[in-house]
């Protein structure tokens, strides 16, 4: 076998997404458990945020919070989703060369601002707690836009900055990609130029959206957990930790998810793994 032929990334026209089975006799099934996902991902997310805008109690630090959360989990969704059930629809596993980098971009980005916004959310939380006198300071209007402005230039500088280093890459004949999204670790494995810089990008932003906001979120509810166990009342306690119960529960499953794909050594079955993991944190949290 020869090295596989170079293609200048100016001539690719598309890639392939094998997606999550080549058998056609499962399509239909999946198209309609994913499609159904997807509504009420859509719908869910899409009432929280008129919940929030309409009712005038709601308008505190924790729900413009979970509002921007909703958002970001509907666009997240929607980055990939919509192209899957598609690609099933019309029996086809194309996605066009510009489409695989937006897609790209949008999952980076979202994924990312989920990732800092459960961090500032587990900040809220602990001041709420923690520091129930110091709320209204810590937490004002100009500081939640604030902290909401910095978690959107922290996630959408490097994902813009990944993005526009894809396409410096040139890639080879074969351009299958074993996922049903453009994942950055399944491209630049089909790439045929060097891709040292890109590699070190994809470990910067790793260690920008894993290990910084779960630190941040730990911390958080260490000092919460310190505070609530420093109640007398048991009632007082199930109070002031029931309102962390959503949250953790959803950064337990995002977290887990991510580390199940990143930290785990690799196997024969990675790929459908990772599959299974994106799945989890694409599709049935964000739902």
């Amino acid at each position: 076998m020869g090295k596989p032929s170079r293609v200048n990334q100016t001539a690719i026209s598309d890639f392939l997404l094998l997606g999550l089975s080549e058998r056609p006799e499962e399509q239909p099934l999946l198209f309609g458990i994913f499609l159904g996902m997807y509504l009420v991902t859509m719908m869910g997310n899409l009432l929280i945020i008129l919940a929030i805008i309409s009712d005038p109690h709601l308008h505190t630090p924790m729900y413009f919070f979970l509002a921007n959360l909703s958002l970001t989990d509907a666009c997240f969704t929607s980055a990939s989703i919509p192209k899957m059930l598609a690609n099933i629809h019309t029996q086809s596993q194309t996605i066009s060369y510009s489409g695989c980098l937006a897609q790209l971009y949008f999952l980076l980005m979202f994924g990312g601002l989920d990732n800092c916004l459960l961090a500032v959310m587990a900040y809220d939380r602990y001041v709420a707690i923690c520091q129930p006198l110091h709320y209204s300071t810590a937490m004002s209007p100009q500081i939640c836009a604030l902290m909401l402005g910095i978690c959107w230039v922290l996630t959408n500088c490097p994902a813009l900055v990944h993005t526009l280093l894809l396409t410096r890459v040139a890639f080879c004949a074969h351009k299958a990609i074993p996922h049903f999204y453009c994942d950055p670790s399944a491209l630049l494995k089909l790439a045929c130029s060097d891709t040292r810089v890109n590699e070190l990008m994809i470990i910067t932003m790793g260690l920008m959206f894993l290990p910084a906001p779960l630190t941040l979120i730990i911390l958080s509810y260490v000092c919460i957990s310190w505070a609530v166990f420093g109640i007398s009342s048991p009632g007082g306690r199930w109070k002031a930790f029931s309102t962390c119960s959503s949250h953790l529960t959803m950064v337990l499953l995002f977290y887990g998810s991510l580390m199940g794909v990143y930290l785990l050594p690799p196997t024969t079955h990675s790929a459908e793994r990772e599959s299974r993991a994106a799945i989890l944190y694409m599709v049935i949290i964000p739902c």
